[in-house]
């Protein structure tokens, strides 16, 4: 089982929560999402409960039955602390005239 910092462990936990909501606004039951899901109830309760030993495309397999696969598609997206390194580590080449 993956082991956590307590921040990242809270971060699990209220992604769990936010993918419990999303079931429960759409009023589907955990059986039929984990059958669109393709993975067994047990997991999906996992799921909504953040547990970091569910592998992540799990989770995927989930946001897709809720209609939310484009919200993973989210992560990372706006990168802007990687965007800044990016840019300070890029070489300008200087051309010669000849």
């Amino acid at each position: 089982m993956a082991v956590l910092l307590p921040g990242q462990k809270r971060i699990m936990e209220k992604v769990g929560e936010q993918i419990r909501m999303a079931r429960l606004r759409r009023k589907l039951p955990v059986e039929m999402v984990a059958e669109r899901a393709d993975i067994s109830r047990a997991t999906l309760w996992k799921i909504e409960k953040g547990d970091p030993s569910v592998a992540i495309g799990s989770y995927l397999k989930v946001l897709n039955a809720l209609g939310l696969q484009k919200d993973m598609e989210k992560l990372a997206a706006d990168d802007v602390l990687g965007r800044t390194l990016q840019d300070l580590g890029m070489e300008t080449k200087i051309y010669k005239k000849k």
